[in-house]
Parts: C-alpha cells; sequence; structure tokens
C-alpha cells in the first residue's frame, strides 16, 4: 500500500477519504511534479476507453470535496499534492475532443495549467476547493476550445472558408 498504517491511524477518520481521494492514493505526494503525474495518470485510463461527458463533472463533484477537505486538514490554501483537479482538467478536455487528439490534450493542458493564462489565473481565485478545481476545468475547457479551434482552422478546412478560398 502506497501509505503507511501509521500514516493513516494519525488523521481524523474523515480526512483519510479525502486524503485518498484528493492525493489519488498518495500519488501527489511522489514527485516534485504531482501535477504532471496526476494529468499523466489521468491520460492513461483514456489511452483505453473514450471519457463519457458525465465523468468530468462527477469526478469533479467527489474531488471539490476532497480538495477542500484535506487543505482544510493541511491548512494549505492549494496543496501540492492535491492532484485530483488535474485528473478532473484533464478528463475535461478528453471528453471534448476526439481521441485522436488526446496525446496533444496531454501536452497543452500541462501548458495551460503551468502557465495559467486568464481567465485560468482568475478562476483559481475562488475560495477553498471550488478553486482547487476551478482552475484546471477551466483549463480542460480551454484546450478543448484551443484544439478544436485549431483542427476546424487547419484540418476541416475551416482557414480556406475564412479566408473565402
Amino acid at each position: 500500500m502506497i501509505l503507511s498504517e501509521r500514516w493513516m491511524s494519525i488523521m481524523p477518520e474523515p480526512s483519510k477519504g479525502a486524503f485518498l481521494i484528493a492525493t489519488l492514493g498518495g500519488l501527489g505526494r511522489f514527485t516534485a511534479m504531482p501535477g504532471t503525474l496526476g494529468s499523466v495518470a489521468a491520460f492513461i485510463p483514456a489511452l483505453f476507453f473514450p471519457i463519457p461527458l458525465w465523468l468530468p463533472p462527477a469526478a469533479a463533484v467527489i474531488g471539490t470535496w476532497a480538495a477542500h477537505r484535506y487543505a482544510l486538514d493541511t491548512g494549505k490554501e492549494d496543496p501540492g499534492e492535491v492532484i485530483v483537479d488535474e485528473v478532473v482538467g484533464l478528463w475535461t478536455a478528453l471528453a471534448l475532443v476526439p481521441r485522436a487528439l488526446a496525446l496533444p490534450a496531454l501536452f497543452l493542458f500541462r501548458v495551460v495549467d503551468i502557465l495559467k493564462p486568464f481567465p485560468v489565473n482568475v478562476s483559481e481565485r475562488l475560495p477553498g476547493g471550488v478553486g482547487i478545481m476551478a482552475d484546471d476545468i477551466v483549463g480542460g475547457l480551454m484546450t478543448a476550445g484551443l484544439l478544436l479551434g485549431l483542427r476546424w482552422l487547419y484540418v476541416q478546412g475551416g482557414l480556406a472558408a475564412f479566408l473565402g478560398g
């Protein structure tokens, strides 16, 4: 098991579930780049199964609770080890783009998540678990919009139609 029995035994009972969900079973504590690890963890199931549209919102509800609770328990505003938000953000993008764009979605999502352009940077200012989750959801939506826009522009003839050709 990823977590030692000692670590789990000192956590208050309701927090164990929040810790396991928010950090993906402690995975968020394994590296100095937990967001990238969380994104890759979210990407792996997408290699085998399409992400249904209902999954990101369902995961967001559970993840927001877990992130909020874990943040309260640790006294941190946005704990870096919380990676459920990366999962929800990437799944948001993957649910909206064709599977052929899954790998570009992973890379673009990481760029958006690291650079935090507007409106991603504004959404992370929301309080508690909502803010922890919101910036990644907005980042996932931005990723999907950019990829679908580029696909339309360059692959589906949008640029030619736009230029009148």
